[in-house]
């Protein structure tokens, strides 16, 4: 592909960005712009595996503490779920109308957004102040509120590369890994304290240290 056809498909705006973090070689910002998308692929599938894990271990510890169905459940006035109420509601009508209603496809319905607030201060007292226990191996002295912006930092990252922003760039607007590499430690960090071993887990998706590696060579 030729750097016109780049800012063609791609909108010169955008392209621009790579042209300055590569000082002007035009051949250089293509190759940084394909290293991006595959890093953000790379990524996008650890940040999706993380999610997928974390849901999960937060609904296994609901439906021990707040019981069957608690999702529904939840969203009621003074509710764990008060302020998602309508989404709640809304969600389980659609699924009830087309008969295929279960708690499971509730679980599966939310954003990563909806998991992430259940760590607010407000929903984590309601819940019982208990939601911490999914995290076994934590620190000490892991509060609530760090495990809020730490969860919210990655959902953050998870979105950027949804919305097909750049990530291999710092605020300098220089070709950075730094970036990428603090949210993966991130999640790797998470997932142990999940109790989840990750050497198991990250090999099901595509792994990003290759193509890091390659970013710090151009």
């Amino acid at each position: 592909m030729t750097f016109t056809d780049a800012k063609i498909l791609f909108s010169p705006a955008r392209m621009q960005k790579y042209v300055r973090a590569c000082k002007g070689d035009e051949a250089k910002a293509i190759t940084l712009y394909s290293y991006n998308a595959k890093l953000s692929q790379a990524f996008f599938g650890v940040v999706s595996l993380f999610e997928v894990i974390l849901r999960n271990a937060i609904n296994e510890h609901y439906l021990r503490t707040l019981g069957k169905d608690w999702i529904v459940a939840q969203a009621v006035p003074n509710g764990l779920l008060e302020h998602e109420a309508d989404e709640v509601n809304s969600t389980k009508s659609a699924y009830s109308k087309e008969g295929v209603y279960s708690h499971d496809k509730m679980v599966g319905s939310f954003t990563f957004g909806f998991w992430t607030y259940l760590f607010t201060k407000r929903n984590y007292k309601i819940g019982g102040k208990t939601l911490l226990q999914i995290f076994p191996n934590r620190v000490k002295g892991t509060t609530q509120k760090k495990v809020y912006a730490d969860i919210t930092d990655i959902r953050e990252f998870r979105n950027r590369i949804a919305h097909h922003e750049p990530i291999c760039f710092s605020t300098t607007g220089e070709i950075d890994t730094a970036y990428m590499e603090r949210h993966y430690v991130l999640i790797k960090e998470y997932l142990q304290f999940m109790g989840v071993k990750k050497e198991d887990v990250l090999p099901i998706v595509y792994r990003p240290e290759e193509l890091l590696e390659e970013v710090k060579t151009l």
